[in-house]
């Protein structure tokens, strides 16, 4: 055993008052093994995760239990016991590998002062050392990248940097906290497999954190579940995918977006929000929220109890949920309003364009400014109560695009209809009647929404600005509260700010903001990436609710292609500012796609650890629009590469008799012969 938890408790210091943060939890991390710890926001995965290396805030406290490494127990050493701990035995990985980076030096000096310290290596040793563990993580031009600063790289590279560095002491333990939460899937792929390759290859124990059930079920061994603060269920992850038995584990299952689900059909939601640390209960932590509890729940705590050798969970009912005895609810389906109809066009674009000019005004006359191509001749269209989803890796254009289409940032060139009616490509220029048809809602709310304005002042303003000059007299408070009921939200909120809200409570606030002036089409930009598997459920079913209730349309940006195939009718993919491919869900998720498409879907982690698909590797970063490459842009990095035809000439477009459509210079014909031999090979 490498570390383990014995009966932990954590409390923090809130006002004059001791609260539980993290209680009675024990945990095992093995040599070579990934042990996942997955939970909601608030659950205490973070907290766990630095208790275990001893690096709690001033506020918090090791209230019970203990800590083991190895034969050594942390719970009572000293900061300065700990400093010879930390690094050299017990390496963390945050989320944010720029935050963790120092922005004032070269990687070079990061690396090396890691080294020199804990192993004593020489400075010219130090350096070799760094040369060669870059060289680990599938970084080849070492030296160049020694001497950059963090942020003269990418996010895949500066996360890389930082698994580089935690590694280059060999140390027992290595924590990663959400490591891929903010990369693409092609990049998350390339650190989920140097992440096996290095733990396999040392004496290592990971704890991974995430909120991806994906990614858990593709790279973990072990699973904990965390709610509440508490241990709801641990097991292999093939058990714990295959036989949940805690109806919160099933609850996080049930969430997850299928792409092969009816269009219709809604996902399994957790109903309610997870409890603050001041209103945790003496009795079962998520009884309020199961649907499973039974009057004893609400009385009584129940312990952590062996359902096999390797599984343990915490409920009064999973012997019963084992049996089938209890059974809880699948996903419904919920039928629209009205019948769909989708052969009227309300957005039509045509053959946009937005090029960015970087530089200042000397650079401008000298001719040295860079012409960034960030969005080139994009078409698509959306039809009447439809959505369409345009997906593609960081880079690829699809948030310019989006600002493009609401004039946040002017198009250069192009047509946009809304309606059947041309409307203008600048913001000035559009009528308060257009600006309330198109709404936009962005991917952090916590940057879209004033701190200073409470709820209802930040939708009245909406209401007053746009309902009003559409000719409607509206009693502002009244119709504040029926959009906020509108999103499952009690009329009381208006009176709440922001920072009183959680993160799903600030996104619903969002999306009623841009109902409240009755659009035709939402611009929805990775409206649930920063929110859990079961927010995002939240989130996703009151869209699709919203659309057969209102008749909008939405035009849903995201990077995650498995929750825009569950949400669209038509995806559009980008690559450098180009659509490569678009179609109905069924044709982008299918044979034949284009190699970027087949590239991305083969990198999404599947939530089931029984499929091991083969992961088509993208090698290298996304290139600048700056300086596109000539011919098809993604003919650098891509796996099917033909020769000079790929570098010298544009694709044609290649169409189906359906309307599919892929911009390569195979054939359609080609492409699927390819596809289905690489795919029965895999099999």
């Amino acid at each position: 055993m490498v570390v383990e938890a014995r009966h932990l408790s954590i409390d923090y210091r809130i006002g004059r008052e001791w609260v539980s943060a993290i209680l009675d939890v024990t945990l095992k991390l093995e040599p070579r093994r990934i042990h996942g710890l997955v939970g909601e926001s608030g659950s205490g995965k973070t907290t766990l995760a630095l208790a275990l290396m001893r690096y709690l805030p001033p506020n918090a406290r090791i209230s019970g239990g203990s800590i083991w490494l190895g034969d050594q127990e942390l719970t009572h050493l000293s900061e300065a016991d700990m400093q010879r701990v930390w690094g050299r035995r017990i390496a963390l990985v945050p989320q944010n590998p720029l935050e963790a980076l120092n922005p004032t030096m070269t990687i070079a000096a990061q690396m090396t002062e890691l080294t020199r310290l804990h192993l004593g290596l020489s400075a010219e040793q130090a350096r070799q050392q760094a040369l060669d563990d870059l060289k680990r993580v599938n970084i080849a031009d070492g030296e160049q990248v020694l001497r950059r600063y963090p942020h003269q790289l990418s996010g895949g590279m500066q996360q890389r940097v930082m698994i580089a560095a935690a590694l280059s002491t060999q140390p027992d333990l290595l924590i990663l906290d959400e490591p891929t939460t903010a990369l693409d899937v092609t990049t998350q792929a390339v650190i989920l497999d140097l992440i096996r390759e290095r733990v396999r290859s040392e004496n290592t124990a990971v704890l991974f954190v995430s909120h991806n059930l994906g990614v858990i079920a593709q790279l973990c061994d072990t699973v904990t579940v965390l709610y509440g603060g508490e241990v709801m269920e641990t097991a292999p992850v093939e058990r714990l995918f295959a036989r949940p038995v805690h109806p919160y584990t099933v609850g996080l299952l049930q969430s997850i977006p299928k792409p092969d689900a009816e269009s219709e059909a809604r996902l399994m939601t957790i109903e309610g929000v997870a409890p603050s640390l001041a209103h945790r209960t003496s009795a079962c932590v998520f009884a309020d929220r199961c649907r499973a509890a039974v009057e004893r729940c609400h009385a009584e705590k129940p312990p952590l109890e062996a359902v096999d050798d390797v599984h343990q969970a915490r409920c009064w009912r999973w012997p019963e949920v084992q049996s089938g005895q209890v059974a809880l609810t699948p996903p419904i389906a919920t039928a629209p309003a009205d019948p769909p109809q989708r052969d009227t066009p309300v957005l039509q674009v045509r053959q946009l364009q937005k090029h960015f000019v970087e530089g200042g005004l000397f650079d401008r006359l000298t001719g040295r400014a860079s012409r960034v191509r960030a969005v080139e001749d994009v078409s698509l269209h959306v039809n009447q109560r439809s959505t369409v989803g345009v997906v593609g890796e960081s880079g690829s254009g699809k948030t310019t695009l989006a600002r493009a289409i609401v004039a946040l940032d002017p198009a250069d060139q192009g047509e946009i209809a809304l309606l059947g009616q041309p409307i203008s490509l600048t913001l000035r220029q559009r009528s308060a009647e257009t600006l309330g048809r198109l709404r936009l809602v962005f991917q952090n709310p916590n940057e879209a929404l004033n701190p200073h304005h409470t709820v209802g002042q930040a939708i009245g303003r909406t209401l007053q600005l746009l309902d009003k000059r559409r000719g409607r007299q509206t009693d502002i408070r009244k119709r504040v509260a029926e959009m906020l009921q509108a999103v499952g939200l009690a009329p009381e909120y208006a009176d709440r700010y922001p920072s009183q809200l959680s993160g799903g409570e600030k996104q619903r606030v969002a999306i009623a903001r841009a109902f409240a002036a009755d659009p035709d089409l939402i611009i929805a930009d990775e409206p649930t990436s920063a929110l859990d598997v079961s927010v995002q459920a939240v989130i996703v079913n009151l869209l699709k609710d919203l659309r057969n209730q209102t008749g909008v349309s939405y035009l849903v940006i995201s990077h995650d292609l498995e929750l825009v195939v569950y949400m669209a009718d038509w995806i559009a993919v980008m690559y450098l500012g180009e659509i490569v491919e678009q179609g109905t869900a069924a044709d982008v998720y299918g044979i034949p796609s284009h190699p970027y498409t087949e590239a991305l879907i083969s990198a999404v982690p599947v939530p089931d650890p029984t499929v091991k698909g083969g992961v088509i590797r993208l090698h290298g970063d996304v290139p600048s629009p700056r300086s596109k490459p000539s011919g098809c842009p993604f003919h650098t990095r891509c796996p099917r590469f033909i020769g000079s035809i790929c570098v010298e000439q544009v694709p044609p477009v290649r169409v189906s008799a359906n309307g599919h459509q892929i911009r390569c210079h195979y054939t359609l014909d080609e492409l699927a012969a390819l596809q289905t031999a690489d795919r029965k090979d895999a099999l």
